[in-house]
């Protein structure tokens, strides 16, 4: 039955588990596939082709594992690919959207903060939320490379993390956002010390939620929410080091199960890619 099939979910490393956590918590009577593509992390910093690329070879990975639905958990992949993913494929596909209109409609100070990688802010999408909010917030985009390298692994409160984050939200802080925006999936991993950093009058918003609310949306408009009383459960592939992966993952994911590894070669955009032995 096409229903308890499971809800693919991929990014390009850990950061999407944080969209994970809040489809769990909206759907838990789905099974759910996740795909680290953590070989070729950080998307943001990546040519567009190669980013399509493999969002179409690792959308392909979970529909051959009977997917129902795909989640692009991961805002630069959005950008770049959800598109041709959504033309190629007639299944539902959900993209992320940074969560630049709630923010817009919360801040008292009419300055918003957007922590996001280059690829997502050099959009086509940010730049039609930012003309969309243009008259109610001052959009003020902060593009912060390195930080995913360093989520990917596993510093989430370390020093060089700490120096990194400052260095990003100060010139946004001296500009009296109240309102930071968290447009990679990757950042509500490093949500308690932006707090700490950003302090206390300043609110700060992530799209996971909306994301799994869509999801449930979409489910239920094909007629495709697993029957009621399932309990789901999830299981975990990664294109990276296993024994790198699976720790961080185990640490993100508490209870967890094995990590499987997905084999290579891709080519010409479409995957070859097998479940390991």
């Amino acid at each position: 039955m096409i229903r308890q099939q499971p809800i693919g979910v991929f990014d390009s490393g850990v950061g999407g588990l944080s969209v994970l956590r809040e489809i769990r918590r909206e759907l838990p009577g789905e099974d759910l596939l996740y795909v680290a593509d953590s070989a070729h992390a950080p998307y943001g910093d990546k040519p567009t082709e190669a980013i399509e690329t493999r969002s179409l070879a690792v959308a392909e990975f979970l529909i051959g594992r009977g997917a129902k639905a795909i989640v692009i958990a991961c805002n630069t992949a959005t950008g770049v690919a959800a598109r041709v993913l959504r033309a190629r494929h007639a299944l539902p596909v959900v993209a992320m959207e940074p969560a630049v209109k709630p923010a817009a409609a919360r801040t008292r100070s009419g300055r918003v903060g957007v922590l996001a990688t280059r690829q997502t802010l050099a959009s086509a999408n940010f730049a039609r939320l930012r003309t969309r909010v243009a008259g109610q917030a001052e959009v003020l985009a902060q593009p912060c490379p390195g930080l995913v390298e360093r989520i990917e692994q596993g510093d989430l409160d370390g020093p060089l993390t700490h120096a990194l984050l400052e260095g990003y939200l100060t010139p946004l802080l001296e500009r009296e956002v109240d309102t930071l925006v968290l447009g990679c999936t990757h950042y509500p991993h490093l949500r308690p010390l932006i707090e700490r950093l950003a302090g206390p009058e300043v609110v700060v918003l992530d799209s996971g939620a909306g994301v799994a609310r869509q999801v449930r949306r979409r489910l239920a408009e094909a007629g495709l929410l697993a029957p009621l009383g399932r309990v789901g459960g999830e299981r975990f592939w990664t294109s990276g080091e296993q024994a790198q992966v699976a720790p961080l993952i185990a640490r993100l994911w508490p209870g967890a199960p094995s990590l499987a590894v997905l084999p290579e070669p891709i080519e010409s955009g479409v995957s070859l890619l097998r479940e390991g032995a």
